[in-house]
């Protein structure tokens, strides 16, 4: 794993709405690079940036037309190359958004497939011949015909502007398709290898895959699709061992077996996720009470990846409804500990350390839909576009929340009571303890059901107990383990008494066990060195 990892707290921007330096309206990489101070404060240590390449923006940077080429809105590539070395100075790494499953209907690539005439780029992406064409394959979103000269429809893998890249299938049962090992399929792979080169090369530290897991198709076990990664983590390894590989895959112990150093737990899909902090959120007072399905999906996932990489639970992201939507602020700084004392990097959405609302009703813009109102601009003060943009409020990418309760940043800062300062203590408290790195040892001690929430985590040096109570109910828990444990780290009012823990409502408390770490029955042991 690339050793910076196990210290990394990230903070994600989608560059559009972070901050604008130009007065047209929306952010750029000058924009970013002013916040470097902004973000070194808050204490995170690495970036992850929205897609910022050359696009047609039918989907906010996930259709690329040029993946050599910065989008002319954020700037040129002279200015990302001075962003990653502002961001180096900080001692900050910087991911950048990787789309290797598709590009823009309007990429060379795509455009020279189109011709009725065999080139390089006629099987670069998949094309099926004959029909009829509404059949449908796995993990192809639809075939599309009509837009060439070329005979034929061309798959897609999400929007109608996004050409799915031939990377094969894993079964060949048609004369158009090609084997994910065909020298077609490996072709499209070297080309992915030879973008992040470009980038790496750069001073971009890893990369976030979009869609990791969709490349080869009708794939099921994606066992063609977890070869295609081992290459290509055979190849970063060998040439750039300190970059990290980050999916979007949503099933860790595929994903990490690929050999992706972290995956997120996504809002879709088996994690359980939503169950935290957005479905009937368990970090409401007023929410479910019951965790039991994301805590018995969680330690089968980490135990069967614990050892081979990390498994990453985001505050947020571009695709989701934001956490302010359903928690409170003062329910956030229970969730924002949860998320700072749990294994895997944390991953912050640009925002969510102030509680920027989800603003509901906006029009859809760049194919955001529903996701619109999670985009909007940062707030960093109380002034003009909330101090985002110079522009005139009527040029802005998107609106900025106009509600006369909404945050700010300069505001919160000001505010040691905020949920910014929170969170601020709350990495800080992370970067002081060994035993919350991202792969220090874990285990749940409460099943989930009720509260609190108790879990464990431990390395050769120390041994820490973890226990949250979101309710608006006094809650206990008891346990041999805890005996003589000494309090940290407490919100709100809780307590040690002998083997019993007490949290008072909406309260959380980190305990130390001190050493020298005893046994207690047959399930637990000392402290094991990792």
């Amino acid at each position: 794993m690339a050793n910076w990892l196990d210290k990394a707290v990230f903070y994600e921007i989608y560059p559009q709405s972070f901050r604008d330096s130009n007065g047209d309206g929306i952010g750029d990489f000058r924009g970013i690079e002013e916040k470097i101070p902004y973000l070194r404060d808050l204490g995170v240590n690495a970036v992850w940036i929205n897609p910022c390449f050359d696009s047609s923006f039918y989907d906010a940077g996930y259709d690329v037309r040029d993946y050599y080429k910065t989008a002319e809105r954020y700037g040129t590539n002279d200015d990302l190359k001075r962003l990653f070395e502002a961001f180096h100075e900080a001692g900050m790494h910087v991911l950048l958004d990787l789309i290797p499953g598709h590009t823009a209907i309007d990429h060379p690539w795509f455009i020279e497939s189109c011709k009725d005439e065999v080139n390089e780029y006629t099987d670069r992406f998949i094309w099926r011949t004959g029909g009829p064409w509404g059949k449908q394959y796995k993990g192809i979103a639809s075939f599309l015909c009509g837009l060439s000269e070329r005979p034929g429809a061309f798959a897609v893998n999400c929007f109608a502007t996004q050409p799915a890249i031939n990377f094969g299938f894993a079964e060949v049962t048609e004369d158009w398709q090609f084997a994910s090992d065909s020298k077609v399929a490996e072709e499209s792979r070297l080309l992915m290898q030879d973008v992040m080169k470009f980038w790496l090369d750069m001073g971009c530290d890893g990369f976030r895959v979009d869609m990791a897991g969709s490349l080869v198709k009708e794939d099921p076990g994606r066992e063609h699709t977890i070869r295609l990664w081992q290459k290509v983590r055979a190849f970063l390894d060998e040439n750039y061992p300190e970059a990290a590989l980050v999916s979007e895959w949503g099933n860790p112990p595929e994903a990490l077996r690929a050999g992706f150093h972290m995956d997120f737990l996504l809002h879709g899909g088996p994690s359980h996720y939503m169950d935290l902090f957005r479905t009937e959120p368990y970090f409401s007072a007023s929410g479910r009470s019951d965790l039991t399905e994301f805590i018995e999906y969680y330690s089968a996932a980490y135990a069967d990846t614990a050892g081979s990489g990390l498994i990453c639970i985001p505050s947020g992201n571009h695709d989701m409804i934001r956490m302010r939507d359903t928690l409170t602020p003062e329910e956030m700084k229970l969730a924002f500990a949860f998320l700072l004392t749990m294994p895997g990097c944390p991953f912050i959405y640009y925002g969510d350390e102030i509680g920027m609302k989800y603003i509901h009703g906006l029009k859809s813009k760049e194919g955001s839909y529903e996701r619109t109102g999670s985009r909007t601009p940062m707030q960093w003060a109380d002034e003009l576009n909330a101090g985002f943009s110079d522009a005139s409020p009527e040029e802005l990418y998107l609106p900025v929340d106009t509600g006369a309760d909404r945050p700010d940043a300069a505001g919160q800062q000001a505010d040691p009571d905020s949920l910014w300062h929170h969170v601020q203590s709350l990495i800080g408290f992370r970067m002081q303890h060994s035993a919350l790195s991202s792969s220090a040892s874990f285990r749940f001690l409460s099943n989930g059901h009720g509260y609190p929430l108790v879990y464990e985590r431990w390395d050769k040096d120390e041994r820490l107990v973890i226990a949250f109570n979101p309710s608006a109910e006094t809650a206990e828990y008891s346990d041999s383990l805890i005996s003589g444990g000494k309090i940290i780290l407490q919100h709100n009012d809780a307590e040690i008494e002998g083997c019993r823990i007490v949290l008072k409502p909406m309260s959380y408390v980190v305990s130390d066990m001190l050493p020298p770490f005893v046994e207690v029955g047959a399930s637990r042991s000392t402290v094991p060195v990792n």
